[in-house]
C-alpha cells in the first residue's frame, strides 16, 4: 500500500485552518458583544430620567448663539505620517483647512452617531458613521469623528449609535497624540430649534 506524499498533510492542514478562518465571526470586532449590548440597554434604561443638568444645559443652549459644524467641513484638512518615538510608531498629523481653522473656539452644534469609546473612563466621540463603518471599525478617517467633553460626568449613559445632536465650544488639536483631532469642549446634547 502506497502511503500519501508529507506535502498533503501539510496541505490538508491549511485547508482545516482555511475552513476554520472562514467560519470564525470577525464582527465581534467591531459589534458589541450580546452581553456588551444587554448590558449597555440596562443602563441606557435606568438612565432616562432627566437630570436637572439637562435641564439647565438646555436652557443655556436656547440662549446662545450656535453655528452649525458639518461633517463636510470638517474634511477640510490633510494628514502626513509622522513617526512618534515616544510610541515607536507612526501617525496621521493633521494639517486644518482655513475652514476648519476659522471655527476653533466657536460655540457650534454637530449632529452624528453616539460612539462609547470607554465607558468606565466616560469617553464618548460624536461619528459622522454608525460604529460597523466608523473610524475605529477602519472604515472613515479621523476627520470623521469628534472628542465629546462634557463639563465633569456626561449626563447619561449614551448607546452605540444612538443619532445625537451636541454642542460645545470647538477645538482642534494637532500634537497629542492622545485625543482626538476635533473635541467639542462643554458638550451638551443640543436640540435644533
Amino acid at each position: 500500500m502506497k502511503s500519501l506524499p508529507v506535502f498533503r498533510s501539510s496541505w490538508m492542514a491549511g485547508l482545516i485552518g482555511l475552513v476554520a478562518l472562514c467560519v470564525v465571526d470577525f464582527s465581534s470586532f467591531c459589534h458589541p458583544s450580546e452581553e456588551t449590548a444587554q448590558l449597555t440597554s440596562t443602563l441606557k434604561s435606568a438612565s432616562q430620567t432627566r437630570t436637572e443638568t439637562e435641564a439647565r444645559s438646555e436652557s443655556a443652549l436656547s440662549e446662545g448663539s450656535w453655528s452649525e459644524l458639518t461633517w463636510r467641513t470638517l474634511e477640510d484638512v490633510e494628514f502626513k505620517d509622522v513617526y512618534v518615538e515616544e510610541l515607536d510608531a507612526y501617525y496621521w498629523k493633521p494639517s486644518f483647512g482655513q475652514s476648519v481653522q476659522d471655527l476653533e473656539g466657536q460655540d457650534v452644534y454637530v449632529s452624528g452617531y453616539i460612539i462609547p469609546v470607554d465607558l468606565d473612563e466616560d469617553f464618548y466621540v460624536l461619528s459622522r458613521y454608525p460604529f460597523a463603518n466608523c473610524f475605529f471599525c477602519g472604515g472613515a478617517g479621523p476627520e470623521s469623528v469628534v472628542d465629546l467633553r462634557f463639563d465633569g460626568k456626561s449626563p447619561r449613559v449614551y448607546q452605540t449609535d444612538e443619532r445625537l445632536t451636541f454642542a460645545g465650544k470647538f477645538r482642534l488639536n494637532s500634537d497629542d497624540v492622545y485625543q482626538m483631532n476635533y473635541i467639542l469642549d462643554g458638550a451638551v446634547e443640543y436640540r435644533i430649534p
